[in-house]
């Protein structure tokens, strides 16, 4: 259902403005019927004034005349050979014949039709009517008709192949999940057997190392489960959060040469929101791993930390000291398939922003910094 909700607005809204079309285009027939009737009227007044014997029929026929002109609701400024106006009829506005604004008025009208002049007895000054206003509107109304229903469709277009990539993306990762979970279960049993047969030190640290490994396999694993599927909202430690995944990558980092040293602060006081865990602690892995990147071969010092903006907003930092991003691809970093890196997917920090923007309402920014690249998640707590 969710898939067909832009298809279906779209047709709704391309059914509505059909209609507006069709109701505006029987509104022109019946005006254009209403004003052919008034110009057979008009004839057949003039022909019943010249059959008329009476002296004054004339007249009458004129003024008749007049009257039905003013019906048709065009607008008229009557001026004498001096050109100030003798009479007038159906302006946009009430003014008598002295105020400059019917003065002013003329020269409008002049745009729109050329004026009758009639030699030492004057002119007359005339505009559209509302039907020939209407009309002009139309091709107006169709270009924009046609505009919405392109860009509706390519609109529509984009969602569904978004949507369809999306579905596809989660399966696939849903997939991977599951076969990753009967050889994680045989590891941990092989790492079970090795504490038991082994009694020196140094098998029971590696052992340890590797079940922190295991560990975080199985988180892995259980990301690839969230994908596609709502977001939780638990209450997050954010300063935990940031001490656990700093401690993480400082014991896989070089300590000789091209030393890389991780400092995570978990602030001062506890911090504290509703999100989903597992989905930042991913968000900020990929961030930490960028600035990993970008410091190896080199060396240097990376960041981690957490505070309080105010009430409402709280903020994780990754910093790094390294050589940062080009200006020219710092507009790029977040789309989907850009690396600054050969082997790179350029998966890492378009997820990492999906997962603040879209799972969390939040923001992932590139912070400005004089050295290195600094990138802020800004969430709601």
């Amino acid at each position: 259902m969710r898939g067909r909700a832009p298809v279906i607005i779209l047709g709704t809204l391309l059914a509505l403005l059909l209609g507006a079309y069709i109701l505006f285009s029987r509104r022109v027939v019946l005006e254009l019927r209403r004003d052919a009737g008034r110009s057979g009227q008009m004839y057949a007044r003039v022909f019943r004034a010249l059959a008329d014997p009476r002296p004054d029929a004339a007249n009458d026929a004129l003024l008749d005349l007049a009257h039905s002109i003013d019906a048709l609701g065009v607008p008229v400024i009557v001026t004498d050979s001096r050109g100030v106006p003798a009479a007038a009829a159906n302006l946009p506005f009430t003014a008598p014949l002295t105020d400059p604004q019917v003065r002013d008025y003329i020269p409008y009208l002049d745009r729109l039709n050329a004026p009758v002049v009639e030699p030492g007895i004057g002119t007359v000054h005339f505009g559209d009517s509302q039907l020939i206003t209407s009309l002009r509107i139309i091709p107006v109304v169709l270009a924009s008709l046609l505009a919405f229903v392109f860009l509706a469709g390519l609109y529509t277009l984009r969602t569904r192949m978004r949507a369809d990539r999306e579905r596809v993306w989660a399966g696939m990762a849903r997939e991977s999940a599951h076969q990753l979970a009967t050889p994680l279960s045989s590891l941990s049993g092989w790492i079970e057997l090795l504490r038991e047969q082994s009694a020196d030190s140094v098998s029971a640290s590696a052992i340890a190392h590797m079940e922190g490994d295991l560990e975080r396999l199985q988180r892995v694993s259980h990301r690839f489960e969230r994908i596609g599927r709502p977001p939780r909202r638990d209450l997050v430690d954010l300063g935990a959060l940031v001490v656990r995944v700093g401690n993480y990558f400082q014991a896989r980092v070089p300590t000789l040469a091209h030393r890389v040293t991780i400092v995570a602060s978990g602030g001062n006081e506890p911090i504290t929101i509703e999100g989903d865990e597992v989905l930042l602690e991913w968000a900020l892995e990929v961030l930490v791993k960028n600035g990993l990147d970008a410091l190896a071969g080199r060396g240097g010092r990376l960041y981690i930390t957490t505070k309080r903006l105010d009430p409402d907003r709280v903020r994780l930092r990754v910093a790094d000291d390294g050589p940062g991003i080009p200006r020219d691809m710092r507009a790029r970093i977040f789309e989907p398939g850009f690396s600054t890196k050969e082997s790179g997917w350029g998966i890492g920090l378009s997820l990492a922003k999906r997962i603040a923007e879209e799972n969390h309402r939040g923001r992932l920014v590139l912070a400005p910094s004089e050295k290195g690249a600094t990138f802020d998640i800004i969430l709601q707590g």
